[in-house]
């Protein structure tokens, strides 16, 4: 089996057609096409269903693929080792977390690591979707739940907790509540419909001690919108306290309330565990969660 081949097949699996491959692999797609086409005649098999949507896998194009996964995956692991050969860690590291925590207490904090460790290329991955560590869509992540696949290691790092917070314009002008009754009288900011979210109850500022329910003022899909329209002086929401640290214009209000807490995983493969990357962020990140108390 030609190996080049082989590794423009499972390009063209991965991306779901022959255009997205030929950019990926900076060919024509013509030249995709013709390189399968003569993998293909090479097995005497047919490899792909070729329709109007695009590609999808035959069978026998699932069990290659899934062949061909295991080696790519392999070789990157070789070549990262490789790369890793000296005492300093080196080489690319894909973090993957999600978009409210990556692009704020992250953007706030991960100049010290690339400072100290130059010959570590950092890409930050910011998304609220779990990206496949098995399939090197990122190297590490932190999450906020556990992880769904028992092949992969996670360890605890941080529990991180909510308050509530509002922006000082919107407390001059509508008054400093004094208790949870007072909440009633505020325009409350909550998430609504929000995906993947850390906590079951993360509305929970709407709760009411005789067991109704607050109506929001605003409601957003979003952790890092609901910051938003704390700051614009909108109204009270609860946020986490990592979300706050660092920004401007958002103070804490009732400071004996808390909301329910949750933890923190940093998340890799069993393969990445004796990576000199893998454990230079391990390492800087634990430190970083205890200096930060969450």
């Amino acid at each position: 089996m030609d190996w080049d081949k082989l590794k423009i097949f499972h390009v063209v699996a991965s991306s779901g057609s022959f255009t997205h491959a030929g950019e990926k692999l900076m060919l024509s797609q013509s030249a995709v096409s013709r390189q399968v086409r003569s993998l293909e005649e090479s097995l005497n098999t047919t490899l792909f269903n070729r329709h109007a949507r695009g590609l999808s896998l035959t069978e026998e194009g699932e069990a290659l693929f899934k062949t061909a996964e295991e080696v790519v995956a392999k070789i990157h692991i070789t070549e990262q080792q490789l790369i890793e050969g000296t005492d300093v860690p080196r080489g690319e590291l894909k973090i993957s977390t999600t978009l409210s925590f990556g692009s704020t207490w992250m953007m706030h904090n991960i100049r010290p690591f690339i400072e100290k460790y130059p010959e570590i290329s950092v890409q930050l991955l910011v998304t609220d979707t779990d990206l496949d560590l098995t399939r090197r869509e990122a190297d590490v992540a932190i999450r906020f739940h556990p992880a769904q696949q028992l092949d992969l290691i996670q360890r605890q790092v941080s529990i991180f907790h909510h308050h509530l917070y509002a922006a000082p314009e919107y407390i001059s002008r509508k008054g400093h509540p004094k208790t949870m009754d007072d909440l009633d009288e505020h325009n409350l900011i909550t998430y609504g419909d929000i995906t993947n979210s850390p906590i079951r109850n993360i509305d929970w500022i709407l709760e009411q001690e005789n067991g109704g329910k607050r109506t929001p003022t605003l409601r957003v899909n979003s952790i890092y919108g609901v910051l938003q329209a704390v700051r614009s002086g909108l109204g009270i929401a609860a946020l986490p306290d990592y979300l706050v640290q660092g920004s401007t214009n958002v103070i804490r209000v009732l400071n004996s309330v808390e909301g329910p807490a949750f933890p923190a995983y940093l998340v890799y493969t069993q393969e990445a565990r004796n990576s000199r990357r893998i454990s230079a962020f391990r390492e800087y990140i634990t430190e970083q969660f205890k200096i930060a108390k969450f």
